[in-house]
């Protein structure tokens, strides 16, 4: 059986200030930083051999971080970067006119092929997510990678593996170095293939970690 952590980077500045990052950037707040450390933490106790990252900075200080906790290299697939949000990237969150705000719901309320101008569809989005969880598979035996994403890339994945549509309503909340895993098995009980242990567990944060809409 294949175990494949998943982890979403720590707190950033936008996040804090619910300005939308999508595939643009902003650094780890000091709580991100913090956060980052105490996920590499409990990481170290897992037998983590590989963490593969996002190539956006956040995801890169987030996994730099873990990495010197498990005393790995860190490897970037590009696959791994957050939904593209297009025209609304960098935008405050209640700056949006009606219309913007429809855009940005058409990605999280169910519709089809929801997306704002200029970017990415759920589906287009989870798919290269499935693409760059399935490249884990060619990992050598007994391998145990640790990935670290985002939160609508993490939350599309994880969707798709339970057998929901990428474009279903978002129902599933991933904070800030949250920690789930994914197993890749054969069981007389489960589906074949890619199956879900855990998803969101913070228990290792000493504080909340806040989602963008709670703030």
């Amino acid at each position: 059986m294949l175990q494949v952590y998943l982890v979403r980077h720590g707190e950033t500045l936008w996040n804090a200030a619910r300005r939308i990052q999508g595939q643009s950037d902003s650094a780890l707040t000091d709580n991100g930083e913090q956060q980052a450390y105490q996920v590499g933490e409990r990481a170290k106790n897992l037998g983590i051999t590989h963490i593969i990252a996002s190539d956006l900075g956040r995801t890169r200080r987030t996994a730099e971080i873990i990495a010197d906790a498990c005393g790995c290299e860190v490897r970037f697939d590009a696959r791994l970067r957050e939904l593209n949000m297009g025209v609304l990237e960098q935008r405050q969150l209640d700056s949006l006119t009606a219309e913007e705000e429809q855009w940005r719901k058409s990605l999280l309320d169910g519709t089809e092929d929801g997306r704002i101008p200029q970017g990415e569809s759920m589906q287009e989005m989870a798919q290269r997510m499935q693409q760059a969880l399935n490249a884990c598979r060619e990992l050598p035996a007994g391998s145990r990678p640790l990935l670290v994403s985002h939160g609508m890339a993490l939350g599309g994945l994880i969707s798709t593996l339970l057998g929901l549509p990428a474009h279903a309503e978002r129902r599933l909340r991933l904070r800030n170095c949250s920690l789930s895993r994914v197993d890749y098995q054969h069981s007389p009980w489960l589906a074949p293939g890619w199956v879900v242990e855990t998803a969101g567990d913070v228990s290792h944060l000493t504080e909340t970690a806040l989602d963008e809409q709670q703030r």
